[in-house]
């Protein structure tokens, strides 16, 4: 049954990309994965790596990332059992040099140098709120509308002015803006920056290869690319990709770009992008 006013590959879509967030953004889970990124490790190998963690917190994280499909948990003798990546967590790791750069370029600088695995997780945290990637897939394909009017594509059926709490968390995250009260909404440059972090995500989470991701029906189409900068964050950083992605293992395959047709039936002309308030996106 559709939940929202969406074409239903767009629907089916948002559900995808809320899936994949809801496996990573937990709090510790890019950690625990980034820990495993060299080699599958002993549970007391990760719980040293994992020092802040209180007794008894990491084995439910490594379960709930095994149940994902992101952990392999391998015995190797009754009391020797390693924790690793399966192939579903190496195709996902590129992302995250994406959300890194996205961050460097749109939140707001905070009193003193970020790692790279605290930028990941500000932005992952603004990405799962309520409602946020439906509110963002449909401004982006319909560009600036009504609240009224969005609240009939993002939560049909429900009264429409329960989508002015997440309008207005994504005003105050700085990823949509609005002249004001009873004014139409429309993504703001940190909001249409996203789209190579949501066209991975969304290549991702539908098993394709995310060289695929500047195809995405909606996201893909961005304007001119940014501007790569420096790094201003603490070293080490990942390196963000300059080629696209690599593929898939060997063995996975992926269908040649997304099937949908209705995407664009309501396309608007993009609005021009408005500067942001000075200090980008609320963290």
């Amino acid at each position: 049954m559709a939940t929202t006013g969406l074409p239903p590959d767009t629907e089916a879509d948002i559900v995808r990309v809320t899936e994949a967030l809801a496996m990573i953004t937990p709090r510790w889970n890019v950690r625990i994965l980034l820990a495993l990124s060299d080699e599958p490790l002993r549970y007391t190998e990760i719980a040293a790596k994992m020092s802040w963690l209180q007794s008894g917190q990491l084995h439910p994280k490594l379960q709930s990332l095994c149940d994902a499909g992101l952990l392999q948990r391998t015995e190797h003798a009754p009391r020797h059992v390693t924790y690793g990546h399966t192939d579903r967590v190496t195709s996902l790791l590129p992302v995250l040099p994406l959300i890194v750069t996205w961050a460097e370029q749109h939140l707001e600088k905070p009193d003193r140098p970020l790692s790279a695995i605290e930028q990941v997780e500000d932005s992952l945290t603004l990405l799962t709120r309520r409602h946020a990637a439906a509110i963002l897939w449909s401004l982006k394909i319909r560009g600036e509308t009504s609240g009224r009017a969005t609240a009939g594509f993002v939560m049909p059926g429900s009264d429409w002015t329960n989508v002015y709490p997440p309008l207005r968390q994504l005003v105050a995250d700085g990823l949509v803006e609005t002249d004001g009260l009873g004014q139409p909404y429309r993504l703001s440059a940190a909001g249409h920056g996203l789209g190579p972090v949501l066209g991975a995500l969304s290549a991702w989470s539908a098993g394709q290869s995310l060289a695929l991701a500047a195809q995405h029906p909606v996201w893909g189409r961005t304007s001119a690319a940014q501007a790569s900068r420096s790094w201003v964050s603490n070293q080490p950083r990942w390196l963000a990709p300059s080629t696209a992605p690599a593929p898939v293992r060997a063995g996975r395959t992926s269908s040649l770009g997304w099937q949908n047709t209705d995407l664009f039936s309501h396309a608007t002309l993009p609005r021009p992008k408005v500067t942001l308030p000075a200090g980008g996106p609320r963290r």
